[in-house]
């Protein structure tokens, strides 16, 4: 099995600390109306009470993986 590398890496510990399924996350990320990456992030700390290494992984994840659309 290979090591899972960047914010990916802090999916496991997301859905253990948090009791969501990162998919849930990310919806909640791209049904925000904000876009911005730090935006983003703030909000998920402030709204949501995630770490700023978690909000920070999850928002990086979802951008690039739209950005690849």
């Amino acid at each position: 099995m290979a090591t899972v590398k960047g914010p990916a890496s802090y999916f496991a510990s997301i859905e253990k600390k948090y009791g969501r399924p990162i998919a849930e996350w990310k919806e909640l990320i791209r049904a925000s109306p904000l876009s911005k990456h730090m935006q983003l992030v703030d909000w998920l700390k402030s709204e949501h009470g995630l770490g700023h290494g978690h909000a920070n992984a999850l928002v990086a994840h979802t951008l690039a993986e739209d950005a690849d659309e």
